[in-house]
């Protein structure tokens, strides 16, 4: 009787729903982690420090992909049509998601169309003069602009780059004019500083740094919060007056939209666990980046704030570069 009960379940059995099976562990394959600039420079180093550290927590090898040209329009595109699966990753820094966004027309939206990770770090601009200049404070070099209308020049690495929009908004701030001076990257822009054909430039730290200690030209004060922990005793602009001007070079890890949360989660902790490691900090000091961890959503809405920052500042000084 046993035996014919079970026979005739038998059929009912197999017509009920087999059990999902589990998810294949994430991640199962290498992923590919796209850097929006040509390999060899800073933003490349960053993005090679990172994922070998970050590989050895999710036990999985990153395979950077530089994928630079058109100013990361490239490398975001590809990005933003890739599976949202996570296996392919890319480094967002202020451009893609900030400056561009701010003063042209884009392929791409920088919010809707990706999947914030987290936020790796960053790293401040300085203002630094021509070290002729009869100036020693952030005070002084103010009296000496308004001083001289219309004489005083400042160098950028480009029209809507950071170091532009940085001194334009600084010139808002003072209610003052400086000539601006577009040059072809960071380099020229120092060369004709150093040279005394232009006066002032706000380029981010990293670059800086050779010139400041060679005593070539002379920082005043750096953007950011907080100093920093390699110029104790240079101000920041905030403690200088100008609260909230915070504008800095930063990195972070963004997907396409629609990565699953459980992947994204796993993707966060284990990045704000390489961050939080002192060696990452000292390999990253090359650069003067200091490492920033934020949640999921708050490097979100730090992406959307800054782009509203630059927005703003554009549509008040009328720079756009699709005119």
């Amino acid at each position: 009787m046993r035996r014919r009960t079970l026979l005739q379940a038998a059929p009912a059995l197999a017509l009920s729903p087999s059990p999902v099976p589990a998810q294949a562990s994430y991640p199962a394959k290498p992923i590919r982690y796209i850097v929006p600039v040509a390999a060899g420079g800073g933003s490349d180093m960053v993005g090679r420090t990172v994922t070998e550290r970050w590989g050895q927590q999710l036990k999985q090898t990153f395979v950077v992909d530089n994928q630079g040209g058109g100013g990361g329009v490239i490398a975001c595109q590809a990005t933003a049509r890739a599976a949202p699966d996570g296996y392919t990753l890319m480094q967002g820094y202020v451009a893609t998601h900030g400056t561009s966004p701010a003063t042209r027309r884009l392929p791409y939206d920088p919010v809707k169309d990706f999947s914030a990770i987290g936020m790796i770090g960053a790293t401040p601009n300085v203002l630094v003069v021509n070290a002729a200049l009869p100036v020693k404070t952030i005070g002084e070099f103010i009296d000496f602009v308004k001083n001289n209308p219309g004489r005083i020049s400042y160098g950028s690495a480009g029209q809507g780059s950071l170091t532009h929009l940085t001194m334009e908004l600084f010139k808002l701030q003072i209610n003052s004019f400086m000539v601006h001076i577009p040059y072809r990257g960071v380099a020229p822009a120092f060369t004709d500083l150093i040279g005394g054909q232009t006066q002032a430039m706000f380029p981010g730290l990293a670059a800086a740094i050779p010139h400041i200690r060679s005593g070539r030209v002379r920082p005043l004060a750096v953007t950011g919060l907080q100093r920093h922990p390699q110029f104790r005793d240079l101000p920041t602009l905030d403690e200088s007056g100008f609260k909230g001007f915070d504008a800095q070079q930063w990195y972070g890890v963004v997907g396409p939209a629609g990565m699953p949360a459980p992947i994204v989660r796993q993707l966060n902790e284990t990045l704000a666990l390489v961050l939080r490691a002192p060696e990452l900090r000292e390999k990253l000091s090359v650069e003067a980046i200091e490492p920033q961890v934020m949640s999921p959503e708050q490097f979100a809405g730090f992406i959307k704030t800054d782009i509203e920052r630059w927005t703003r500042l554009a549509r008040d000084r009328k720079i756009q570069l699709d005119n």
